[in-house]
Order: structure tokens, then C-alpha cells, then sequence
């Protein structure tokens, strides 16, 4: 016998099944790199996107850290202000306009501010906010002549000073923070 079987020769009969087995293992092995290659680009445009959302929200945070900075400085320097134009009837107007704005501007950073603070820097925040109005609020009493105990010039003097220091305090804990800033710079 010479290989065939009924007259067909079965290297003949296989020869054709083997061809289209190439091809079709030929245009898998295609489709086949080319999904993996799909998948690997979609993975790296996904951790891409990852890497810009977190600097962004970063940058934001960032941004987020030196309004609540700025405001709270201005609040206090417009406390300062208003302290040293008690009793300077001429500077009182302008020094009580500058306090009324650097508030109002504190409260919307710090409204904002509790919405994206990490917990551990929005309690210092916190903090720092209430004192703020309470010294406020000692200042506002003095400047309108209705004093409480322990209302004076020095005690609001002393309040301020200790809230430079929990500033400079919080801003430490800003920095430490992820997205927060490294370098320290003072006051």
C-alpha cells in the first residue's frame, strides 16, 4: 500500500487541513497580541489618568493649604490692627473695614477647607478657627466698650501670639501631609 486509501492519498488529505490550521493559528496568535496589546495600552492610559488625578488633587489640596494660610495670617494681622487702633478713634473705621474682611474671607477658605483637609490638619484647623472668634469677638467687645472679664488689650495680645504659634503649628502638619509642602518656612 502507498498511503492511500480508496485512492486518496493521505498525505494529500492532509496537507490542505494543515495549511488552514497555520493560518487560522497564524491570524489567532495576530488577534491574540493584538488584544493583549489593547489591554496593556488601556492599563497604562488608567494609571496615567491615576497619576494626573492624584496631582491634581494634590495641586489642589496644595492650593487649599495656602488660602487657609493666607486668610488665617490676615485674620490675625487685621486682629493686630484693630487691637492697636483702640482708642485712636481715626484709624478705628479703616481697621475695623480691614477685620470685617479678612473674617469674611477666613470663613469662606475655612468653609471650603473642611471639605478637602486630611482629619488631622482639619482639627488644628478647627481649632485655630474657633479661637480666632473667640478672640474676635473679645476684640469686637473692647472696640464696642462692653468688655467681660478678662477682656483687655494684653489678653488679646497674648491670644494673638499664641495663635501664631498654633499656625505655625498647623502648617507644619500641612506639609507633612501627602501633597502637603516639605519645606519649612518659618512663620
Amino acid at each position: 500500500m502507498t498511503g492511500t486509501e480508496g485512492g486518496v492519498d493521505v498525505g494529500e488529505a492532509t496537507a490542505p487541513v494543515v495549511a488552514v490550521v497555520g493560518v487560522v493559528g497564524t491570524l489567532l496568535s495576530a488577534l491574540l497580541t493584538q488584544r493583549a496589546a489593547d489591554r496593556s495600552r488601556r492599563r497604562e492610559q488608567e494609571r496615567a489618568e491615576e497619576v494626573r488625578e492624584r496631582r491634581r488633587h494634590a495641586q489642589e489640596l496644595r492650593a487649599c493649604y495656602v488660602a487657609l494660610n493666607t486668610s488665617a495670617r490676615q485674620y490675625l494681622a487685621a486682629l493686630t490692627d484693630q487691637v492697636h487702633a483702640l482708642g485712636r478713634e481715626e484709624e478705628l473705621p479703616a481697621a475695623r473695614q480691614r477685620l470685617t474682611e479678612a473674617r469674611d474671607q477666613y470663613r469662606d477658605v475655612y468653609a471650603e477647607a473642611q471639605m478637602r483637609l486630611p482629619d488631622r490638619v482639619l482639627g488644628l484647623a478647627g481649632g485655630l478657627s474657633h479661637d480666632l472668634g473667640a478672640v474676635y469677638g473679645m476684640v469686637r467687645r473692647l472696640d464696642d466698650g462692653t468688655p467681660r472679664a478678662g477682656d483687655s488689650p494684653a489678653a488679646v495680645r497674648e491670644n494673638i501670639d499664641e495663635l501664631w504659634g498654633r499656625l505655625r503649628g498647623m502648617r507644619r502638619e500641612m506639609r507633612s501631609q501627602p501633597g502637603g509642602f516639605r519645606a519649612d518656612s518659618g512663620r
